[in-house]
């Protein structure tokens, strides 16, 4: 049975169920026992599974990503709350030293089965800090897998996969879009394969790759152009940035000659980057005209009032699709 739910109500109950299933599923974070977490998402969680396994840490975020490597070496599956992405950073040295690590250290012989959820990006008028999106630190780091859901569908199986993957996995989750929208979600625990992208709306004539809130972005601006110019969009939602779908990105791009990437961060060394290699590597010889990233700018994100300038609009989108399709 399915029923609509926000994606911040999607996590909520992927982690509730992961808890109800496997015994050595743990989570950890300031505030999420009592006050379940900053933006609610373990909200009634501690009183259900008890302190034991809801665990309110100290604001350290070193200390929390340390002790839940070491949780995860020695049997636990451990679930770790980070409040804001840009939070992360005294915890980094953990996640890339250790976390990514430890596979290729042992050679093998041990795993890191961690979960790393923050919110993350730009929309929710948050101070500095606060609407970071350097998805590309983690991108970058061998043996760590980046998962972004766009919807409630792809929060509540992706993160259950992210759960059962015997490896760390950095899951972001857009604040912007938390509470934004309903879809249906079935009640019933289902799994979403990391490294599969997703195609959202078939199209002919450009190809749009994206995740994370900027998904909303993309489609009302390729609903836009083919209403009004009759222009065919093919959207295409990653889900997870590493490993990539490089095989849906190439085909799409064959199809369609042109390729727009759409993402919130700074452009300069961004996901986008990548993507684009990718495509040269692929698609070369397939390409109508050069590809188009509408991004972030190369500067720290901006407070409050200009917040709205610095993230990517359906007008910037609809531009870099005019520009592809009429090259």
């Amino acid at each position: 049975m399915s029923r609509n739910v926000t994606i911040l109500q999607a996590i909520n109950e992927a982690l509730d169920q992961k808890l109800a299933d496997d015994q050595r599923v743990m989570l950890t974070g300031e505030d999420i026992g009592v006050n379940g977490g900053v933006f609610r998402a373990t909200e009634g969680l501690f009183e259900k599974y008890g302190h034991e396994r809801v665990v309110d840490t100290p604001l350290a975020e070193a200390g929390i990503i340390g002790s839940a490597i070491g949780l995860a070496l020695n049997g636990f599956i451990p679930v770790v709350e980070i409040q804001f992405l840009a939070f992360i950073y005294p915890g980094f040295e953990q996640i890339v030293t250790h976390a990514a690590r430890m596979r290729y250290r042992t050679r093998g012989q041990y795993n890191v089965p961690l979960v790393i959820r923050t919110p993350y990006g730009a929309g929710i008028r948050g101070p500095e800090l606060h609407s970071e999106s350097v998805e590309a630190f983690f991108v970058h780091t061998p043996g760590l897998k980046v998962v972004v859901p766009s919807n409630p569908y792809d929060a509540k199986g992706l993160l259950v996969s992210a759960i059962e993957d015997p490896d760390p996995v950095v899951f972001l989750e857009p604040a912007r879009i938390y509470r934004a929208f309903k879809a249906e979600v079935p009640e019933e625990m289902y799994r979403i394969p990391l490294g599969k992208a997703n195609i959202v709306r078939e199209g002919t004539d450009v190809t749009l790759i994206s995740w994370g809130a900027m998904m909303r972005v993309a489609l009302e601006a390729a609903r836009q152009l083919e209403q009004e110019k009759g222009w065919s969009c093919e959207v295409i939602d990653l889900r997870s940035l590493y490993p990539l779908d490089r095989d849906a990105i190439a085909a799409s791009v064959k199809k369609t000659g042109r390729a727009i990437i759409v993402h919130e961060a700074q452009k300069t060394a961004g996901v986008g980057a990548e993507i684009v290699s990718l495509i040269n590597d692929e698609a070369l010889m397939y390409l109508r005209a050069p590809i188009q990233r509408i991004t972030g700018f190369d500067v720290p994100v901006p407070q409050f009032s200009l917040e709205d300038v610095y993230v990517p609009t359906v007008g910037r989108v609809r531009e870099g699709i005019a520009a592809a399709i009429q090259f």
